[in-house]
């Protein structure tokens, strides 16, 4: 083996971790001109499709189902709250609970945004099924990763 050889999988083409990394901050890029005239961000934005499914949910299982540590989720959060998109309480039963809940104010913004994944399904150069099998996939790779 040569020292070319040795050192091939150091290489950028052939990482992995590098399309999938500039896929998705291409992808989330392609977000910024609808988000910025409503004041808000691509991670704000995942936070509402949590929310907008499920209406309340408890702080611990949003970061876990968003894979966001507190560290960018508490800060994150009190922004959203500041905007009057949300509330966070703290439970009665148990103060190191926190649920976190849509103000109507939150919930009037999804219509703002309804049209915004077709619109974005547009840029993407995938058919359907295509989509599915990258979706599986992805999905396949962050499940294994949780482990």
């Amino acid at each position: 083996m040569t020292k070319i050889d040795e050192y091939e999988a150091l290489q950028l083409e052939n990482q992995l971790c590098f399309p999938l990394y500039a896929c998705a901050r291409n992808v989330i890029t392609l977000y910024t001109p609808f988000f910025k005239p409503l004041g808000i961000t691509y991670t704000q934005y995942i936070v509402f499709l949590v929310l907008w499914s499920q209406d309340s949910i408890i702080y611990f299982y949003l970061g876990k189902k968003l894979y966001l540590d507190n560290g960018t989720l508490t800060p994150l959060l009190k922004k959203m709250q500041e905007k009057g998109y949300l509330t966070r309480q703290r439970s009665r039963n148990d103060e190191r609970i926190v649920l976190v809940s849509l103000t109507e104010k939150g919930w009037a913004l999804r219509d703002k945004v309804k049209n915004i994944p077709s619109e974005l399904g547009a840029c993407v150069p995938l058919t359907e099924e295509e989509s599915r099998t990258l979706y599986t996939l992805l999905y396949k790779i962050i499940g294994s990763l949780e482990k």
